[in-house]
């Protein structure tokens, strides 16, 4: 059974950031959160302000563009954060130590298209389309989430 819902309109940062704020509450070790979209369509601004629900508001959050990941220490364990926009092939997936943490820390990862085939079975697919000043998030992934994500997408 698979879940989809969306797309949610989120007009502004602000809005973005109230979600991915609601998402982090809901994560768990485990938990994989693909980030689809183009350039600007809003991956850094979630994937950041998720990051800061975990750890601190004032949490410097740097794009993980250039290092590919980012790890933070939270309440919830580790979260990665990768950016695999550089990548060359999937091949290099398994250098960073990505399977591994899939079992136990919070990924978030933008560009989930660089994986090749060898993406999460449980994975939540975040897909984001900017729009004229705000964006469309649309979520699917296996049917586990949709009890999940419930007061999530009422909340939107």
């Amino acid at each position: 059974m698979t879940f989809s819902a969306g797309p949610i309109r989120l007009t502004g940062d602000i809005a973005t950031e109230g979600l991915a704020r609601r998402l982090a509450g809901l994560a768990r070790p485990g938990d994989t959160f693909l980030l689809w979209g183009d350039i600007g369509a809003g991956k850094s601004t979630l994937a950041r302000a998720f990051i800061r629900a975990l750890t601190s508001p004032s949490e410097e959050v740097p794009s993980p563009t250039f290092t590919l990941v980012q790890t933070y220490a939270t309440s919830k364990g580790e979260v990665w954060h990768a950016d695999l926009y550089r990548l060359s092939g999937s091949d290099e997936v398994i250098e960073l130590g990505l399977a591994e943490a899939f079992d136990t820390a919070i990924c978030l990862v933008e560009w989930p298209d660089r994986m090749g085939p060898d993406l999460p079975r449980n994975a939540l697919n975040l897909r984001l389309v900017a729009e004229d000043f705000s964006h469309a998030l649309s979520f699917d992934g296996p049917g586990l989430w949709a009890d999940r994500l419930e007061n999530v997408l009422n909340a939107a």
